[in-house]
């Protein structure tokens, strides 16, 4: 296929310049009735392309002209067999993939460092998790991978689980050793899903550099999903999902994927109604990167390189490398936890300071206009890609060297600095998300919720991964991890709340 054409963004242009006499949604008409106090800043133009199901634009959920050509040119450049676009965001992508993969009552693996929408997917299919936590880089008191011999582990104990899904690269640019745990799943006739929301570029990198991740398709994962939105030059919320089919076939059992299953899933969990300027930015999107793929993650690289020297030259800041490829920075060794490292993040710490990860990010933010994706206890993450400009890099890296250089004002004693860092272990699972979901609860409070069973999914934000999870037990070392972002007043998902002073909990006796 000609991998410069963009067809669902020729098609709407088609539609345009037709000038119709438009009697369908969305009611604004095209660009003519977006109210001015938006359209004296932006112009019209962009909004002309938000627009329906036309004979023109094609159906998202029966695709047969533009969609499914863009869809399709999407899927060789990626290597895969089938691709999708996303109308609401990777969650829902994970969501289809658990759903595709196991049905209510069977077992899915489970990485503990997965997106809340995870959770999502298992609370929808009924499926029981069985959970692997991800190795601790105690360095930077961040997650790592998780390891091949953890995985054949997990099988060895529970060889009816029919995928595992996980995350990688992570938040923080980590990556697992996808192709030899594949080979595993595969072993075991198991599917391997990869929220690989993270990763949508890395299929660009130079293939000379081994320490630069592999895409999870590359690598043998079944499914994986990315947010284009994150590293390419799609639209928010804007994602894709993508199918490997192989023989799955396992002691006379098929657990290969039903195509046809995983459109009718993609049907539950996305709109009616998908916006079409989301998806033609993901047809443009796919048009970028196979023109210009190579040289987009080039420079992403580039311009981490720059900042990360210039970083690690200033005192009490570091700035995370390929370094931590080696085993000694694990207080956990598991072999090839990590595998390599998406070195377009730049994770940054200043611990060395007194600066917990949450007061520089606000630090960077108020005093310097230095906006940074996340922070933790210890760290803060950049997320870099060919749009930064040198400029931006220099903009960082002289508000950490002015950071530094003023040291002795920041207030060392901070209430962060005596919390836990370390993220708590895998709770005892009482019942499975869905029969916590639907079990009747009661509202208690916060500090009286040791010992109970969670109705709730609670995950500090971001970057969104439940520390627990309905169904299971909060324990005292649970309680002390999350009380620390509820006392400092940390965003957390998943509290009725919003601020964690109540919880709701299960009632068992109440489990239908």
């Amino acid at each position: 296929m000609k991998q410069d054409k963009t067809p669902l963004l020729d098609a709407i242009n088609q539609l345009i310049d037709s000038k119709p006499a438009y009697f369908r949604i969305p009611g604004h008409r095209l660009d003519k009735g977006i109210s001015s106090r938006w359209t004296k800043r932006t112009g019209t133009g962009i909004f002309a392309y938000d627009v329906t199901e036309t004979p023109y634009t094609d159906d998202l959920h029966c695709p047969e002209g533009a969609i499914k050509e863009a869809q399709e040119l999407l899927a060789e450049l990626y290597k895969a067999d089938r691709s999708f676009f996303l109308v609401n965001g990777t969650t829902c992508g994970n969501e289809a993939m658990i759903l595709t993969a196991v049905h209510e009552g069977q077992k899915i693996m489970v990485a503990r460092n997965a997106h809340k929408s995870a959770m999502m997917g298992l609370i929808i299919s009924g499926a029981e998790p069985v959970y692997v936590m991800p190795d601790i880089i105690d360095e930077w008191g961040i997650q790592g991978g998780i390891s091949p011999g953890q995985v054949r582990k997990t099988f060895e104990e529970n060889p009816e689980c029919k995928a595992l899904f996980m995350v990688s690269p992570s938040y923080y640019g980590v990556v697992s050793d996808i192709e030899e745990i594949a080979r595993i799943c595969h072993e075991y006739g198991a599917l391997l899903l990869v929220d690989e929301a993270h990763g949508g570029h890395v299929y660009f990198g130079d293939r000379n550099d081994t320490s630069f991740p592999k895409g999870a398709l590359e690598c043998g994962a079944d499914m994986c999903v990315q947010s284009m939105h994150k590293v390419t030059g799609a639209l928010t919320q804007s994602s894709v999902l993508h199918v490997k089919l192989r023989n799955l076939k396992h002691k006379n059992v098929d657990n290969s994927i039903d195509i046809d299953k995983l459109c009718a899933n993609l049907h539950i969990v996305q709109s009616t109604s998908p916006n079409y300027i989301l998806m033609t930015s993901l047809d443009c999107a796919r048009y970028e990167l196979a023109q210009n793929g190579k040289e987009m993650v080039l420079e992403a690289k580039r311009l981490c390189e720059y900042a990360r020297e210039k970083i690690n030259a200033i005192s009490g800041f570091r700035c995370m490398g390929r370094e931590i490829l080696g085993e000694e920075n694990f207080d956990k060794i598991s072999k090839n936890s990590v595998c390599a490292i998406d070195t377009t993040r730049l994770v940054i710490s200043a611990k060395d300071l007194g600066i917990t990860g949450f007061e520089l990010d606000e630090i960077l933010f108020t005093q310097y206009q230095v906006n940074m994706e996340l922070s933790d206890f210890e760290n803060v993450v950049a997320v870099v890609t060919y749009a930064n400009t040198v400029m931006d890099m220099d903009r960082l890296v002289e508000a950490c060297r002015k950071i530094s250089q003023n040291r002795c004002d920041v207030n060392k004693t901070a209430s962060s600095n005596s919390i836990n860092k370390r993220l708590p272990g895998i709770p005892v699972q009482k019942l499975t998300p869905r029969q916590a979901y639907f079990t009747k609860a009661e509202e208690i409070d916060w500090k009286d919720s040791v010992g109970k069973i969670s109705a709730e999914m609670i995950a500090p934000y971001p970057p969104g991964i439940p520390i627990i999870y309905p169904g299971e037990v909060i324990s005292q070392e649970i309680w002390d991890y999350l009380e620390a972002f509820r006392r400092d007043g940390r965003h957390i998902h998943g509290s009725k709340d919003g601020k964690l002073n109540k919880i709701n909990v299960c009632n068992p006796e109440g489990t239908k």
